[in-house]
């Protein structure tokens, strides 16, 4: 064995929302419904993240959700709204600003990369495959710091050549550098 080489920490999957991280976001999502109403029963926005979180981390689809996290349908329609509140953005400012007191962005240092990836159903931001037989496909872009902590993220078509977003990606950071105070 090789003394240069580090022992690699495991770092356990976050299954839920650990207490001291949902007490720095609950109060950037919107009122809740309250428990008095009519209509189904409250779906706590506590486990509504849960759930959305499981979806984006194993890719299963919405009507496969676990029913520990609540309904598949009321995830989806919650990740849906809020998507278009902007409830998501600022959530990663948040925790990135929490990162940063804690461990320290790593300015000096960023990486700018892109990948596409199929997009067989189509949708606005699809285009022509040049790497995959023309097939639709949308390209990611996104730029990290020295330790893959993601700044930002633009999706393009497929077919965008990474040089004509690049400036648009560095610009497009959630955080700047230095210019922010936790609030």
């Amino acid at each position: 064995m090789n003394n240069n080489n580090k022992t690699k920490r495991y770092v356990r999957t976050i299954t839920f929302i650990p207490d001291d991280l949902w007490n720095e976001i609950k109060n950037i999502l919107p009122d809740e419904k309250p428990d008095n109403t009519i209509g189904r029963p409250v779906v706590p926005y506590r486990k509504v993240i849960d759930g959305i979180m499981f979806v984006l981390r194993t890719g299963c689809q919405w009507k496969m959700l676990p029913k520990e996290y609540g309904s598949g349908s009321t995830c989806h329609r919650r990740f849906q709204e809020w998507m278009q509140l902007g409830i998501f953005e600022k959530l990663w400012t948040r925790l990135l600003k929490i990162y940063d007191l804690k461990r320290g962005i790593k300015w000096s240092w960023q990486s700018l990369d892109s990948i596409s990836v199929k997009s067989p159903l189509g949708g606005a931001m699809t285009g022509h495959n040049p790497t995959d037989r023309s097939k639709l496909g949308s390209k990611r872009h996104i730029l990290t710091d020295k330790y893959g902590i993601p700044l930002s993220v633009i999706i393009t078509s497929a077919n965008t050549h990474d040089v004509t977003v690049a400036i648009d990606t560095v610009d497009s950071m959630v955080l700047k550098r230095s210019s922010y105070k936790l609030n």
